[in-house]
């Protein structure tokens, strides 16, 4: 198809560099960063009071026993939140708490440090931002870093931080 564009996302700003100009009382936020407020009673008429992060049980999922009912959560979590927690996955907290710090020294460091890991073109791997396919989309006050982590030979050492060194 012509046009089409394979994974990856076209490139933006960084947004910590953004938030340094438009700290400049000449320049103005980029409309594609400006989203419409909504309004209290919109946000007020959504909410359900019962409405609680969708909980993922790893144990139940893998066991044959209580897979399927499990397999109903996670598609509904999918399907209608986008994301949630997974519990009983096995990954120590002291690998967690480690890994959360690593990030933190991560995006702590200067951007110019940063920049060496940014994604390529047509690329989600590395540093930057996540799935921008149109000149028009708004966009997320947000950099990230996308890494590829198995099958081990998958991953691409370039966009791995050196820095902090417990990050590789």
């Amino acid at each position: 198809m012509a046009g089409a564009r394979s994974v990856g996302s076209l490139p933006v700003p960084n947004v910590q560099a953004l938030a340094e100009i438009c700290n400049d009382p000449d320049e103005h936020i980029p409309e594609r960063y400006i989203r419409p407020e909504a309004s209290s009673e919109e946000v007020i008429n959504n909410y359900q009071g019962d409405m609680a992060i969708p909980i993922i049980d790893l144990k139940k999922l893998l066991c044959p026993q209580s897979s399927e009912e499990e397999c109903v959560k996670l598609r509904s979590a999918c399907q209608y939140w986008g994301f949630f927690l997974l519990i009983n996955h096995g990954v120590p907290d002291e690998v967690i708490a480690n890994l959360k710090r690593d990030i933190v020294d991560f995006f702590s460091q200067p951007l110019d440090t940063k920049k060496e890991y940014t994604q390529l073109p047509n690329s989600l791997e590395g540093y930057g931002q996540s799935f921008v396919f149109s000149e028009d989309q708004k966009l997320d006050w947000a950099d990230m870093l996308y890494l590829h982590v198995h099958p081990s030979d998958s991953r691409d050492l370039r966009f791995w931080p050196t820095s902090p060194a417990s990050f590789r």
